[in-house]
């Protein structure tokens, strides 16, 4: 039993840090993808990120900390330059960043 607890503890410290380990931070300008890409059908942050000569957007879940940064670039053009930290899966071909937090760019 003692085994089977100090196996089930060094697992879950394991995965705790397999999840920190997957968490990215990204630059780029974050508009509405709604309002400004017509690529949404609601409103949702969207940060666009410079690799090479290729643009890549990166789709925010609509959680608690996208929702509090978005009322600036809700309007066609609008756009702020951001460092968005949080987890990247791609799912049908699109970057869907949950993040854990988006400050202002230095």
């Amino acid at each position: 039993m003692k085994k089977f607890m100090l196996t089930l503890a060094v697992g879950t410290l394991l995965a705790g840090v397999a999840l920190a380990a997957d968490e990215v931070t990204i630059t780029g300008n974050m508009v509405c993808g709604k309002c400004t890409l017509h690529l949404t059908k609601q409103c949702q942050n969207v940060v666009q990120v410079q690799q090479g000569t290729n643009t890549v957007n990166y789709f925010l879940k609509n959680n608690d900390v996208s929702k509090a940064a978005h009322d600036p670039i809700c309007d066609p053009g609008n756009s702020e330059k951001v460092t968005v930290t949080g987890t990247v899966k791609e799912k049908d071909g699109k970057e869907i960043m949950t993040p854990t937090k988006i400050e202002p760019a230095k």
